[in-house]
């Protein structure tokens, strides 16, 4: 049975007039105008638009689905704007054992985060594990550290404030434990429906011993076949694992294989001190590290990749894959599309290097949008270098395939938005046009799971019909003339959304996400 899309607006390549696409199978086997479609396919059924706009679905390659799904499920700490807010939230949470995420501490008026004894008394001897925001630290209460082993002897332990590095991977893997299979379940399948809801289509699950576990991620894949999910590309940060990454089916042994941390936590690997603290970060990897790694892997045919974001890290990870061509030669190596997550403080000639052997960057626009700009915690952290960080822009005309995501739960899965913050970076200059962040999102993220096929992510007959609806109109925007401007959704005509950046103003809402001609989310 053919069904027939009419009477809307088609992001089809090549036809830039579309208002009509026709599916059949799970495939796109038509676009163009409404008139020929009606008499190519008489006996279609029609799915009225209504003028809605039709688009490729989106993809996030770098999410972790449980702890993504525990935001929207258990204490949701982002809102938080001081140290009391976040307390008095963890009085009132509920629960034996409170999984929560989000603060950040970079603006609070205390200038600091809640002690471990703030944190026991507001517990009130519960098992409490809060991540902060960047989910490299976290603040824990006496009863889950009394769960970890050894914790106090692990690096990256204080006795008073957030835990960090080793001690915060420990203790986090005694909340995952106190966390019920249904706690875990509910919060998975609530996170893959969100995303669902969102135009998301498919969605790259980033685990790790530090991070999940290996049931987590055998869930999570399990869910993600079930038929209205999002479909879920599998990854292990783990050197070695290679029995894991066949009996799972993975994709990489990539995501959050950890070379550094994170900025705001300080423990992103810096060739210079942070500007507000006498560290330099952590760095877990080195490049021989690395090139063994990304030789292993190139020759198993395994995709390999790292969690990389200061630019010692990055440093260490250019000299890796220099190291590691050396072994098997610059074309086998570009061959395989190994991934950098995040890749935040990188240069021009570093990322010439890792164009030329064949990198995609996974990387994420809210970030920018959250934390960079002049007064931004970029800046807060490391002064004026906090104003050259995700150099969109320069790392797309070097060469280096551009995959955009959330890496939620860090930020939240809003495709649009994520669009939009691409375009409009912070630091001038760094910005991508509309139509390269809209590919970012979508082809590139295909890209970026290895399925390169030169249809797939786009309304191209031949293509697999995955795509989203979504309705767009006229809005207010607040401000001195209260003049209604139309939101331009359709990135062949410039930017998506207006203004830039406003949390305010409403994007286009997806009333219906399709995979493979098969509906995981339609509103109702």
């Amino acid at each position: 049975m053919t069904m027939l899309l009419l009477g809307g607006r088609i992001h089809a390549t090549g036809v830039p007039d579309a208002t009509a696409m026709a599916v059949q199978d799970g495939t796109v086997v038509w676009v163009g105008q409404d008139g020929p479609a009606k008499a190519l396919y008489p006996d279609a059924e029609v799915v009225r638009l209504d003028g809605a706009f039709v688009a490729p679905a989106f993809v996030d390659p770098h999410v972790h689905a449980t702890a993504a799904g525990l935001l929207l499920t258990g204490l949701d700490l982002t809102g938080c704007t001081s140290s009391a807010d976040l307390l008095d939230a963890l009085r009132t949470a509920e629960g034996d054992t409170v999984w929560g995420h989000g603060w950040d501490e970079t603006a609070w008026p205390e200038g600091r985060p809640p002690t471990r004894a703030e944190i026991d008394a507001a517990a009130g001897g519960r098992l409490v594990y809060l991540s902060r925001i960047d989910v490299h630290s976290a603040l824990v209460s006496s009863a889950a550290v009394g769960h970890a082993p050894d914790v106090a002897g692990a690096q990256g332990w204080d006795p008073v404030g957030p835990l960090s590095r080793d001690a915060h991977h420990r203790v986090r893997r005694v909340a995952l434990r106190a966390l019920s299979d249904q706690q875990r379940h509910a919060a998975t399948r609530a996170f893959l429906r969100h995303a669902a809801a969102r135009g998301v289509a498919s969605v790259h699950e980033c685990a790790g011993p530090e991070i999940s576990g290996e049931q987590d991620l055998a869930d999570v894949l399990a869910m993600g076949r079930a038929d209205d999910m999002p479909d879920v590309v599998g990854y292990w940060g783990e050197i070695g694992a290679f029995g894991l990454a066949r009996e799972l089916g993975l994709r990489g042994l990539a995501g959050d294989l950890f070379v550094d941390g994170a900025i705001g936590s300080r423990t992103a690997a810096l060739h210079e001190p942070y500007a507000d603290a006498a560290t330099t970060g952590h760095r877990y990897l080195d490049a021989g590290d690395i090139a063994e790694h990304l030789v292993e892997c190139t020759i198993a045919e395994v995709q390999a990749g790292f969690h990389v974001i200061g630019d010692a890290a990055v440093s260490a990870v250019t000299d890796g894959f220099a190291k590691a061509a050396q072994t098997v030669g610059r074309d086998a190596l570009a061959a395989a599309r190994h991934r950098l997550e995040h890749v935040e403080m990188v240069t021009a000639e570093q990322a010439e290097r890792l164009a030329s052997w064949g990198v995609i960057a996974s990387m994420q626009p809210m970030f920018d949008a959250a934390w960079g700009g002049q007064d931004g915690m970029y800046v807060r952290r490391l002064g004026e270098r906090g104003t050259s960080l995700n150099p969109f822009s320069m790392l797309a005309r070097s060469g280096v395939v551009l995959a955009f995501g959330s890496d939620a739960p860090v930020t939240p899965v809003d495709p649009w938005r994520s669009v939009q913050a691409a375009v409009h970076h912070k630091t001038p200059g760094s910005g991508v046009s509309a139509r390269a962040a809209f590919t970012a999102h979508t082809r590139g993220g295909w890209r970026a799971a290895g399925v390169d096929d030169g249809v797939t992510g786009m309304l191209v007959p031949g293509a697999p019909a995955t795509y989203a609806v979504w309705e767009t109109g006229d809005l207010v925007v607040a401000g001195s003339d209260s003049r209604v401007k139309r939101w331009s959704t359709d990135p062949r005509s410039g930017v998506p959304g207006l203004p830039a950046l406003d949390p305010g103003v409403e994007l286009p809402t997806c009333v219906r996400t399709v995979l493979r001609g098969n509906t995981i989310f339609e509103k109702r």
